[in-house]
Protein backbone atom coordinates (compact mmCIF):
# COMPACT_ATOMS: atom_id res chain seq x y z
CA UNK A 1 0.00 0.00 0.00
CA UNK A 2 1.49 3.64 -0.69
CA UNK A 3 -0.22 6.66 -0.35
CA UNK A 4 0.83 9.99 -2.33
CA UNK A 5 2.76 12.73 -0.35
CA UNK A 6 1.86 16.40 -0.33
CA UNK A 7 4.42 17.34 2.30
CA UNK A 8 3.50 21.10 3.99
CA UNK A 9 3.27 22.90 7.02
CA UNK A 10 -0.37 23.07 7.86
CA UNK A 11 0.24 20.68 11.07
CA UNK A 12 3.65 22.26 12.01
CA UNK A 13 1.93 22.54 15.80
CA UNK A 14 1.24 18.91 15.83
CA UNK A 15 4.66 18.18 15.01
CA UNK A 16 5.99 20.37 17.27
CA UNK A 17 3.73 18.86 20.36
CA UNK A 18 5.10 15.26 19.21
CA UNK A 19 8.38 16.62 19.47
CA UNK A 20 7.44 17.99 22.83
CA UNK A 21 5.96 15.48 23.97
CA UNK A 22 9.36 13.13 23.14
CA UNK A 23 11.10 15.75 25.03
CA UNK A 24 9.40 14.66 28.00
CA UNK A 25 9.26 10.92 28.08
CA UNK A 26 12.17 8.84 28.56
CA UNK A 27 12.64 7.33 24.76
CA UNK A 28 15.41 7.81 21.88
CA UNK A 29 13.25 7.79 18.71
CA UNK A 30 9.87 9.09 18.05
CA UNK A 31 7.30 10.04 14.82
CA UNK A 32 4.77 11.59 13.77
CA UNK A 33 2.53 10.57 10.36
CA UNK A 34 -0.53 12.90 9.25
CA UNK A 35 -2.85 11.79 6.38
CA UNK A 36 -5.06 14.56 5.21
CA UNK A 37 -7.46 13.69 2.26
CA UNK A 38 -5.70 10.64 0.99
CA UNK A 39 -2.71 12.25 0.94
CA UNK A 40 0.56 12.15 3.53
CA UNK A 41 1.01 16.00 4.48
CA UNK A 42 2.81 15.27 7.84
CA UNK A 43 6.03 12.94 8.29
CA UNK A 44 9.07 13.05 10.72
CA UNK A 45 11.16 11.03 12.40
CA UNK A 46 13.92 11.72 15.78
CA UNK A 47 16.54 9.70 17.55
CA UNK A 48 17.36 6.36 17.14
CA UNK A 49 16.37 3.13 18.02
CA UNK A 50 17.93 2.98 21.50
CA UNK A 51 20.44 4.87 23.13
CA UNK A 52 23.07 2.60 22.75
CA UNK A 53 26.32 4.41 20.92
CA UNK A 54 25.80 3.83 16.81
CA UNK A 55 22.28 2.81 16.99
CA UNK A 56 20.38 2.62 13.93
CA UNK A 57 18.93 5.97 13.15
CA UNK A 58 14.79 6.45 13.20
CA UNK A 59 13.56 5.64 9.55
CA UNK A 60 10.48 5.38 8.00
CA UNK A 61 10.70 1.43 8.01
CA UNK A 62 11.19 1.45 12.05
CA UNK A 63 8.73 -0.63 13.77
CA UNK A 64 7.91 1.04 17.11
CA UNK A 65 6.18 -1.49 20.11
CA UNK A 66 2.44 -0.31 19.89
CA UNK A 67 1.41 -2.16 23.10
CA UNK A 68 -1.97 -1.57 23.75
CA UNK A 69 -2.66 -0.59 20.27
CA UNK A 70 -2.90 -4.20 19.05
CA UNK A 71 -6.14 -3.73 20.59
CA UNK A 72 -7.67 -2.42 17.58
CA UNK A 73 -6.30 -5.52 15.34
CA UNK A 74 -7.61 -7.88 18.00
CA UNK A 75 -11.10 -5.76 18.13
CA UNK A 76 -11.22 -6.09 13.67
CA UNK A 77 -10.16 -10.07 14.61
CA UNK A 78 -13.60 -10.18 17.05
CA UNK A 79 -15.36 -7.86 14.13
CA UNK A 80 -14.27 -10.31 11.17
CA UNK A 81 -15.44 -13.15 13.68
CA UNK A 82 -19.25 -11.68 13.83
CA UNK A 83 -19.39 -10.44 10.52
CA UNK A 84 -18.82 -13.94 9.62
CA UNK A 85 -20.92 -15.50 11.41
CA UNK A 86 -18.82 -17.67 13.39
CA UNK A 87 -19.70 -15.35 16.67
CA UNK A 88 -23.52 -14.81 16.30
CA UNK A 89 -23.59 -12.09 18.50
CA UNK A 90 -21.50 -9.73 21.05
CA UNK A 91 -23.98 -10.23 23.59
CA UNK A 92 -23.77 -13.99 23.59
CA UNK A 93 -21.88 -15.12 26.70
CA UNK A 94 -18.87 -15.20 27.17
CA UNK A 95 -19.23 -18.57 28.73
CA UNK A 96 -20.66 -20.45 25.34
CA UNK A 97 -17.78 -19.64 23.59
CA UNK A 98 -15.47 -20.61 26.68
CA UNK A 99 -17.43 -23.07 29.07
CA UNK A 100 -15.00 -23.91 30.85
CA UNK A 101 -14.69 -20.55 32.73
CA UNK A 102 -16.65 -20.12 36.37
CA UNK A 103 -20.44 -19.45 35.64
CA UNK A 104 -20.99 -17.75 39.20
CA UNK A 105 -18.27 -15.49 38.41
CA UNK A 106 -18.63 -14.22 35.29
CA UNK A 107 -22.61 -13.76 36.04
CA UNK A 108 -23.89 -12.85 32.91
CA UNK A 109 -20.75 -11.28 31.05
CA UNK A 110 -20.89 -10.81 27.70
CA UNK A 111 -18.21 -10.37 24.65
CA UNK A 112 -20.08 -6.57 24.62
CA UNK A 113 -18.45 -6.25 27.76
CA UNK A 114 -15.64 -7.49 27.20
CA UNK A 115 -14.47 -5.63 23.96
CA UNK A 116 -15.42 -2.43 26.01
CA UNK A 117 -13.73 -2.62 29.27
CA UNK A 118 -16.88 -2.72 31.33
CA UNK A 119 -16.72 -6.39 32.32
CA UNK A 120 -15.33 -5.71 35.84
CA UNK A 121 -12.94 -8.56 35.30
CA UNK A 122 -9.49 -9.09 36.80
CA UNK A 123 -6.58 -11.54 36.85
CA UNK A 124 -4.08 -12.14 39.37
CA UNK A 125 -1.67 -14.71 38.98
CA UNK A 126 -3.90 -16.73 36.78
CA UNK A 127 -6.78 -16.57 39.27
CA UNK A 128 -9.87 -14.56 37.83
CA UNK A 129 -11.93 -12.16 40.52
CA UNK A 130 -14.02 -9.31 40.01
CA UNK A 131 -13.17 -6.28 40.72
CA UNK A 132 -16.31 -4.34 40.17
CA UNK A 133 -20.55 -5.28 39.27
CA UNK A 134 -20.96 -6.77 35.93
CA UNK A 135 -21.45 -3.87 33.42
CA UNK A 136 -21.59 -0.89 36.13
CA UNK A 137 -17.98 1.02 35.44
CA UNK A 138 -15.13 0.57 33.39
CA UNK A 139 -11.78 -0.63 33.57
CA UNK A 140 -8.73 -1.14 31.88
CA UNK A 141 -7.20 -4.77 32.49
CA UNK A 142 -5.89 -7.61 30.52
CA UNK A 143 -8.15 -10.44 30.90
CA UNK A 144 -10.76 -9.37 28.29
CA UNK A 145 -7.58 -9.57 26.02
CA UNK A 146 -6.99 -13.17 26.82
CA UNK A 147 -10.69 -13.79 26.68
CA UNK A 148 -11.33 -12.45 23.34
CA UNK A 149 -8.20 -13.68 21.51
CA UNK A 150 -9.32 -16.84 22.96
CA UNK A 151 -12.69 -16.72 21.31
CA UNK A 152 -11.62 -15.87 18.16
CA UNK A 153 -9.19 -19.23 17.75
CA UNK A 154 -12.24 -21.53 18.99
CA UNK A 155 -14.47 -19.85 16.76
CA UNK A 156 -12.96 -19.48 13.86
CA UNK A 157 -9.94 -21.85 13.89
CA UNK A 158 -7.14 -18.81 13.12
CA UNK A 159 -5.32 -17.11 15.14
CA UNK A 160 -5.75 -12.84 15.19
CA UNK A 161 -2.19 -12.71 13.40
CA UNK A 162 -3.46 -15.28 10.74
CA UNK A 163 -7.19 -13.55 10.36
CA UNK A 164 -4.90 -9.83 9.87
CA UNK A 165 -2.60 -11.31 7.64
CA UNK A 166 -5.40 -12.78 5.54
CA UNK A 167 -7.60 -9.86 5.35
CA UNK A 168 -5.56 -6.80 5.48
CA UNK A 169 -1.46 -7.04 5.54
CA UNK A 170 -1.31 -9.55 2.57
CA UNK A 171 -3.74 -7.86 0.40
CA UNK A 172 -2.17 -4.43 1.25
CA UNK A 173 1.14 -5.68 1.20
CA UNK A 174 2.20 -4.77 4.70
CA UNK A 175 5.44 -5.64 5.10
CA UNK A 176 5.78 -3.36 8.65
CA UNK A 177 3.26 -4.65 10.69
CA UNK A 178 3.27 -7.59 12.97
CA UNK A 179 4.02 -9.95 16.37
CA UNK A 180 7.54 -11.13 16.52
CA UNK A 181 8.98 -13.45 18.82
CA UNK A 182 12.91 -12.09 18.23
CA UNK A 183 14.50 -8.82 17.39
CA UNK A 184 15.50 -7.55 14.22
CA UNK A 185 17.23 -4.31 13.19
CA UNK A 186 14.26 -2.78 12.34
CA UNK A 187 12.63 -2.73 15.91
CA UNK A 188 12.79 -0.33 17.95
CA UNK A 189 13.74 -0.70 21.29
CA UNK A 190 11.99 -0.19 24.27
CA UNK A 191 13.18 2.43 26.88
CA UNK A 192 12.25 1.33 30.34
CA UNK A 193 12.40 3.72 33.59
CA UNK A 194 14.66 2.97 36.04
CA UNK A 195 13.72 -0.11 38.07
CA UNK A 196 10.93 -1.20 35.72
CA UNK A 197 10.72 -5.21 34.97
CA UNK A 198 12.34 -5.84 31.48
CA UNK A 199 10.12 -6.19 28.38
CA UNK A 200 8.85 -10.05 28.47
CA UNK A 201 10.18 -11.67 25.09
CA UNK A 202 6.99 -13.44 24.15
CA UNK A 203 7.38 -16.12 21.82
CA UNK A 204 3.77 -16.27 20.26
CA UNK A 205 3.32 -15.12 17.28
CA UNK A 206 -0.72 -15.57 17.25
CA UNK A 207 -1.76 -12.17 18.02
CA UNK A 208 -2.02 -12.81 21.96
CA UNK A 209 0.57 -11.55 23.58
CA UNK A 210 2.53 -8.04 23.64
CA UNK A 211 4.79 -8.60 21.29
CA UNK A 212 3.56 -6.23 18.15
CA UNK A 213 5.58 -3.94 16.08
CA UNK A 214 4.01 -1.46 13.76
CA UNK A 215 5.96 1.24 11.46
CA UNK A 216 4.60 4.41 11.56
CA UNK A 217 3.67 4.66 7.99
CA UNK A 218 1.96 1.63 8.45
CA UNK A 219 0.11 2.31 11.79
CA UNK A 220 -0.86 5.59 9.66
CA UNK A 221 -2.36 3.47 7.04
CA UNK A 222 -4.15 1.04 8.99
CA UNK A 223 -5.68 4.20 10.42
CA UNK A 224 -6.80 5.28 6.79
CA UNK A 225 -7.79 2.00 6.06
CA UNK A 226 -11.21 2.56 8.78
CA UNK A 227 -11.59 6.09 7.53
CA UNK A 228 -11.77 4.85 3.91
CA UNK A 229 -14.06 1.66 5.23
CA UNK A 230 -11.52 -0.83 3.10
CA UNK A 231 -12.12 1.36 -0.01
CA UNK A 232 -8.50 1.47 -0.96
CA UNK A 233 -7.25 2.30 -4.59
CA UNK A 234 -10.88 2.59 -5.82
CA UNK A 235 -11.38 -1.22 -4.70
CA UNK A 236 -13.06 -2.55 -1.58
CA UNK A 237 -9.74 -4.71 -0.68
CA UNK A 238 -11.29 -4.86 3.43
CA UNK A 239 -14.84 -5.64 4.33
CA UNK A 240 -16.55 -2.28 5.54
CA UNK A 241 -18.62 -3.89 7.92
CA UNK A 242 -16.11 -5.40 9.65
CA UNK A 243 -14.19 -1.90 10.03
CA UNK A 244 -17.89 -0.17 10.57
CA UNK A 245 -18.40 -2.46 13.36
CA UNK A 246 -15.26 -2.59 15.41
CA UNK A 247 -15.22 1.54 15.47
CA UNK A 248 -19.22 1.73 16.21
CA UNK A 249 -20.11 2.58 19.74
CA UNK A 250 -20.74 -0.62 21.42
CA UNK A 251 -20.64 0.50 25.11
CA UNK A 252 -23.50 -0.36 27.33
CA UNK A 253 -25.14 2.76 29.54
CA UNK A 254 -22.81 3.02 32.55
CA UNK A 255 -24.06 4.71 35.62
CA UNK A 256 -21.15 7.03 35.15
CA UNK A 257 -21.60 8.97 31.45
CA UNK A 258 -18.30 10.35 31.84
CA UNK A 259 -16.56 6.96 31.61
CA UNK A 260 -14.48 6.33 28.51
CA UNK A 261 -16.55 4.48 25.31
CA UNK A 262 -15.67 2.05 23.07
CA UNK A 263 -15.97 0.17 20.11
CA UNK A 264 -14.17 -3.25 19.26
CA UNK A 265 -11.70 -1.84 21.80
CA UNK A 266 -11.37 1.22 19.92
CA UNK A 267 -11.72 4.38 21.98
CA UNK A 268 -15.17 6.40 20.31
CA UNK A 269 -16.30 9.79 20.35
CA UNK A 270 -19.79 10.26 20.75
CA UNK A 271 -21.40 11.87 23.55
CA UNK A 272 -19.33 13.99 26.15
CA UNK A 273 -16.93 12.29 28.72
CA UNK A 274 -15.01 14.04 31.01
CA UNK A 275 -12.91 10.56 31.48
CA UNK A 276 -12.53 10.68 27.63
CA UNK A 277 -9.15 9.83 26.51
CA UNK A 278 -10.01 11.87 23.28
CA UNK A 279 -9.71 15.53 22.86
CA UNK A 280 -13.00 18.15 23.83
CA UNK A 281 -12.14 19.65 20.73
CA UNK A 282 -12.01 16.33 18.51
CA UNK A 283 -16.06 16.01 17.03
CA UNK A 284 -18.39 13.23 17.67
CA UNK A 285 -17.74 9.94 15.19
CA UNK A 286 -13.83 10.02 15.42
CA UNK A 287 -12.26 7.07 16.97
CA UNK A 288 -8.55 6.49 18.90
CA UNK A 289 -6.57 3.97 20.42
CA UNK A 290 -3.58 4.57 22.71
CA UNK A 291 -0.67 2.57 23.83
CA UNK A 292 1.59 2.46 27.26
CA UNK A 293 5.04 3.06 25.27
CA UNK A 294 3.03 6.50 24.05
CA UNK A 295 1.51 5.27 20.75
CA UNK A 296 -1.80 6.81 19.37
CA UNK A 297 -3.49 6.71 15.79
CA UNK A 298 -6.37 9.13 16.25
CA UNK A 299 -8.83 9.27 13.37
CA UNK A 300 -11.20 11.65 12.33
CA UNK A 301 -13.53 10.93 9.48
CA UNK A 302 -15.17 14.37 9.52
CA UNK A 303 -12.08 16.15 8.27
CA UNK A 304 -10.55 13.05 6.13
CA UNK A 305 -7.92 13.29 8.54
CA UNK A 306 -5.15 10.14 10.29
CA UNK A 307 -2.55 11.48 13.14
CA UNK A 308 -0.22 9.03 14.38
CA UNK A 309 2.60 9.75 17.15
CA UNK A 310 5.11 7.27 17.57
CA UNK A 311 7.66 6.95 20.82
CA UNK A 312 9.48 3.86 22.38
CA UNK A 313 9.42 5.15 25.50
CA UNK A 314 7.61 2.96 28.34
CA UNK A 315 5.15 4.08 30.68
CA UNK A 316 4.95 7.67 32.03
CA UNK A 317 8.17 9.21 33.85
CA UNK A 318 7.15 11.37 37.22
CA UNK A 319 5.56 14.35 36.56
CA UNK A 320 3.98 13.28 33.08
CA UNK A 321 0.32 12.47 32.72
CA UNK A 322 -0.46 10.98 29.76
CA UNK A 323 -4.12 11.58 29.62
CA UNK A 324 -4.03 15.57 29.61
CA UNK A 325 -1.29 14.84 26.67
CA UNK A 326 -3.02 12.63 24.03
CA UNK A 327 -6.23 15.17 24.83
CA UNK A 328 -3.83 17.77 23.87
CA UNK A 329 -2.57 16.04 21.02
CA UNK A 330 -6.28 15.71 19.32
CA UNK A 331 -7.18 19.31 19.95
CA UNK A 332 -3.87 20.47 18.56
CA UNK A 333 -4.63 18.56 15.08
CA UNK A 334 -8.37 19.95 15.36
CA UNK A 335 -6.74 23.64 15.57
CA UNK A 336 -4.77 23.24 12.28
CA UNK A 337 -8.19 22.48 10.53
Amino acid sequence: MFINKDLNDKFNPVTSHVHNTYSKVDGSGAAIVIIENDRVVTENYWGSHSKSLNARTTQEDTQFHVASVRKSYIGFAVAYAVHHGYIASIDDLVTKYLPELDTSLLNGTTLRNLLTHTHGLMEIDGEISREFALGQSWAYRGINIHLLTKIVKKTTGKTVSQILSEQVFQPLSFTESGWYAESNDKLAEVIREPGEPNWHPYKSTDGDQMNMYVSARELAYWGYIHLKEGFINEKQIVDKEVLKLATTLQSPKLIDVDLPQNGFLWFVKDLPAQKSEIGELVPKGSYQILGYTGVAVLVIPKHHVVAVRMFNSFGSPAGFDYLPDIRSFGDTVMRCL
